[in-house]
């Protein structure tokens, strides 16, 4: 008989509140930060402080794969959100679901950004191609191949028919999207380009690097002659601005100067905030600076400024050159031109306390502030700022839903109700059912931890010897216990609930007994410990294990032994040896039958605790074993690696049931309840996930398919990975390609299809026969065929295809031999009849005709269903033409009368006069510039005559 074992399957992860590998971005109202948590992002409510919700895929990947590596919010509720197997996916942030998943890079991706209007985005990635995607279609446009390196960054430009791009490769080019290519490649920066923004009115494209400079480049194309970009360049371009358009009329960007920067960190990322006032670049370290972007008419001010002091300077240094001077001051006023600095000024650097990950400025700003920007800490907290001035305030941080550095150990209480995390700075008490954080209490490094049964304290063994007493309840620590002269590296319950046992890297393992005293200076009880007894090993020890019965202690030894002894009179009983490397973790089963041993060197060796005789020695992890438990009264254990598994074993069959992967880091702790039905599991990546016994049901030799699936599915991947990224192809310089890639789902579907136009031929086949058959005598009724649901052979492809989501079907359409596709132009006769499919028919001819038009122009059979399909096609897609085309002039007409009977016409008023408001103070600052600099050359002119007129007396 074949055993049924049950299925255990995450249930939850928390603990992280942002990770490191992506940015993080505000949503369109500035009330919620999208944070990425490894391979889930976090809508974080910026006022209350809470996650308000999670957007987590649904994916066969797991683990560091499927990590989030780039958001980008848009304009409406819809947000991207690309991850490091190359994958996109689209979410819709109000109701928390995957609108669609798009598949186009082999690489993580690196870079996204929506155009203004939020109908397509680009993506840029580690595979070094950049891709245009369709948010309405759902569907990718066009790649773009050129850059030599990973693409860093990407942004939009003149409404969307340009994209510019910065990568590792030192370089960065403008695409034209409308020819898709490239028409300009800007090099002169001597290390990666990390980042580039362009500012909303787009004057000034910015770039950063690891260059001392920041660089700025003027963007041409939209500048009205004579404006002040027109004419800036740092290379001195011409006043007129003509000759130099003519010149170089594909150069979009033109280098406009450069601003040294105040730290030797490399740039981060660069960006402008939505009006367009302020430019903030973070660096690789824990500062950001901010810098004002001055106005036209406040930049020419300060150019002229500029150049006066100048000229005075020249004036005083040489006194006899008057005349000359005054000529060049008067030269001066009539053309200006600004540098960077006249137009960037520094206005503040925020210094956080941690090393920056990413920043993101709030799309709404309030009265009393310049901006509000969110940062993300590599210490897994969000902070925010609010920049008043020269100066700024932190004014929220969230870090109380997770640790600032990994998770060292966890603890479950006896009855499963709490949850205790140990970090390199706090204790954490958590509820394992809904991942909240309870409690925050101060500590230190806490390497090893246990809540005492029936009690509300928790026991924490740190790295500098010391045992922590904590009370849960008042979230407070009641004694510091100095218990080891080196790290505690292992705690064990005595199984009568009276005491613990410690070992550290003294050589001591020490017994403990639980107390509750009244000390002098306190008012109530508290819970004390008191070491009874001591044991001195010749070796540090590592780990710790007493069996159920109480009988027998286990310890591990850096020798790589492990010593069994008695535990009343602690004689020896057992030495096990067989390990390569230390053993990092013990445990005895229930019955006191087993002991089973994880270590370094990547094995698990049960042994039986009778005899001390190795019943079997697994290669369990790729890495080092950092954990091995039982679960209660059964023979099933599981065990934790450095490989970031936790693998689930029958320690009676010596077989690997089951292997759970999901964390994107080492795991070095994990805890399982009581009655087995969930397992705790805390790693590197700071995060604590949960893992649930299900109901259902599965078969050992079912498992090891699965996993032999897995297997090949990750080989096609790489092979296609291999097949892309090979260095001895040359990429042509700024070409367009497919967007799509082909994924096992895709070719899985081109299966189905395929299998699909099997089965409708041999129903036809099964119809033809009975057809005959009828003419020729009474037969029965034909019976359905089930196989098909009951439909056509025309009926049951259609609907095999309407599966398929419409913008892979050009990838699943490519594999299908000629053969089927014929047969799949048989079909669509039929199908453009149906009014909805039209698009659908159109569509796959479109394809099919595309990929085999060679063999269709040779094949006499092909053009009898052609010359139907060019009759029928083109009259049927004039149709559905005409019917949108009269739909859309109802609804404008419906438009044109409501907006007549409302006001809307006044809505904008408000906007509009204000926006006219601000022009006339423009204008009438102007003009009263321009009468100061008159009043002040005929002063200076009659001082001048002035001057004259006395010499020549």
């Amino acid at each position: 008989m074949v055993k049924a074992y049950l299925r255990y399957e995450q249930a939850s992860s928390f603990g992280v509140i942002t990770s490191l590998e992506s940015n993080i971005s505000y949503d369109s109202t500035g009330k919620h930060v999208f944070a990425p948590a490894l391979e889930k992002v976090g809508i974080w409510h910026v006022r209350q402080g809470i996650c308000s919700k999670t957007l987590s895929p649904s994916s066969s990947r797991v683990g560091k794969s499927l990590a989030v590596t780039s958001i980008a919010s848009s304009a409406s509720t819809s947000v991207a959100v690309g991850y490091a197997d190359g994958s996109i996916r689209i979410w819709d942030s109000e109701k928390g679901t995957c609108e669609t998943t798009l598949n186009g890079h082999k690489g993580a991706v690196t870079a996204l950004r929506y155009n203004k209007a939020g109908s397509m985005f680009a993506s840029g990635s580690k595979d070094n191609d950049v891709i245009l995607w369709d948010v309405v279609g759902e569907t990718g446009l066009f790649r773009l191949r050129g850059h030599r390196d990973q693409v860093t960054d990407l942004v939009f430009m003149d409404d969307g028919k340009k994209l510019v791009t910065a990568s590792k490769d030192k370089f960065l080019r403008v695409w034209d999207l409308e020819t898709q290519h490239c028409m300009q490649i800007i090099s002169g920066h001597h290390t990666e380009v990390w980042s580039v923004d362009v500012d909303p009115e787009e004057k000034y494209l910015v770039t950063g690097s690891a260059d001392q400079e920041l660089r700025f480049y003027a963007v041409k194309q939209n500048m009205p002659h004579g404006s002040m970009v027109s004419d800036s360049n740092a290379n001195g371009v011409d006043a007129s601005g003509d000759h130099h358009m003519n010149e170089n009329k594909w150069e979009v960007l033109v280098p406009f100067g450069e601003i040294q920067r105040q730290t030797k960190d490399r740039v981060a990322s660069v960006r402008f905030n939505n009006s367009g006032s302020l430019l903030a670049c973070q660096m690789a370290g824990k500062t950001i600076e901010i810098f004002q972007v001055l106005d036209e008419t406040e930049a020419k001010r300060k150019a002229k400024r500029r150049l006066r002091r100048k000229e005075k300077k020249s004036s005083k240094e040489d006194v006899a050159a008057n005349g000359d001077a005054s000529n060049e001051i008067e030269k001066a006023d009539t053309v200006t031109v600004p540098t960077v600095p006249d137009v960037f000024k520094l206005l503040q650097v925020i210094r956080a306390g941690r090393k920056i990950s990413s920043f993101s400025f709030c799309p709404i700003t309030s009265k009393d502030s310049l901006a509000t920007v969110a940062l993300s800490l590599n210490n897994n907290s969000l902070e925010f700022y609010t920049l008043k001035g020269s100066e700024n305030e932190k004014t929220a941080t969230i870090e109380h839903q997770g640790h600032r550095s990994d998770v060292r150990s966890v603890a479950l209480s006896a009855d499963n109700a709490l949850l205790m995390s140990t970090s390199h700075s706090e204790v954490k008490i958590w509820n394992p059912s809904t991942g909240s954080c309870l409690r925050t209490i101060d500590s230190g490094y806490g390497i090893c931890s246990l809540i005492v049964p029936k009690s509300k304290y928790g026991i924490v063994g740190t790295k500098s010897g010391i045992l922590e007493i904590i009370d849960i309840g008042s979230a407070t620590k009641v004694e510091d216990v100095e218990a080891h002269g080196g790290t505690i590296w292992s705690i064990a319950p005595i199984p009568d609930d009276t005491g613990f046992v410690t070992v550290s890297a003294d050589h001591e393992v020490k017994f403990w007994e639980y107390q509750v005293k009244k000390k002098a200076d306190q008012e109530a009880k508290q819970l004390t410990v008191s070491n009874v007894r001591s044991m001195k090993m010749n070796d540090d020890v590592l780990a710790v294990a007493i069996s159920p019965d109480a009988k027998h202690i286990a310890v591990a030894l850096l020798d790589s032994t492990v010593k069994v002894f008695y535990v009343d009179s602690l004689k020896f009983f057992l030495s096990l040896y067989g390990h390569k490397l230390p053993v990092m973790c013990i445990d005895i089963s229930s019955d006191g039958a087993l002991i089973v041993t994880g270590s370094q060197d990547k094995n698990i060796k049960i042994w039986g605790l009778d005899f001390g005789d190795c019943h079997k020695s697994i290669f369990a992890h790729d890495d080092s074993v950092m954990g091995v438990k039982f679960v209660r009264n059964t023979h099933y254990m599981f065990s934790i690696g450095k490989d970031r598994l936790v693998k689930y074993w029958d320690a009676d069959k010596f077989e690997l049931l089951l292997t759970l992967g999901g964390h994107h880091a080492e795991i070095w702790c994990f805890a399982v309840s009581n009655r087995g039905d969930f397992l705790v599991t805390g790693s590197h990546d700071r995060s604590i996930r949960r893992w649930d016994r299900t109901e259902e049901p599965f078969f050992l030799e079912e498992e090891k398919e699965k996993r032999l699936e897995e297997l090949f599915e990750s080989e096609i991947d790489n092979s296609a990975e291999n097949r892309h990224g090979s260095q001895d192809e040359i990429i042509e310089e700024g070409v367009a390609g497919l967007a799509k890639k082909t994924t096992v789902d895709v070719l899985s579907a081109a299966d189905s299809i395929i299998e699909a136009l099997e089965m409708a031929e041999i129903e036809k086949n099964r119809l033809a026969e009975y057809e005959e058959e009828k003419t020729r005598g009474k037969v029965p009724d034909l019976a359905p065929n089930v196989v098909m649901l009951g439909l056509s052979p025309s009926e049951f492809v259609l609907k095999t295809i309407s599966k398929e989501k419409t913008n892979d079907l050009e990838h699943i359409l490519l594999p299908l031999p000629f053969s089927d596709a014929l047969k799949l132009l048989s079909y669509m006769e039929s199908w453009s009849l149906i009014p909805e499919k039209v698009e659908l028919v159109c569509r796959i001819a479109t394809i099919v005709l595309q990929t085999h038009h060679n063999q269709l122009v040779t094949t006499p059979a092909a053009r009898p269903i052609l010359s139907v399909l060019r009759d029928i096609l083109h009259a049927k897609v004039k149709e559905s033409k005409d019917t949108i085309g009269y739909n859309l002039a109802a609804m404008d007409h419906l438009k044109q009368m409501m907006a007549s009977r409302s006001d809307a016409p006044f809505r904008d008023a408000k906007a509009k006069l204000m926006e006219i408001r601000s022009q006339q103070a423009k204008r009438m600052e102007a003009r009263l510039d321009t009468k100061t600099e008159r009043k002040r050359k005929k002063k200076q002119k009659r001082l001048e005559d002035g001057t004259h007129g006395h010499a020549w007396a």
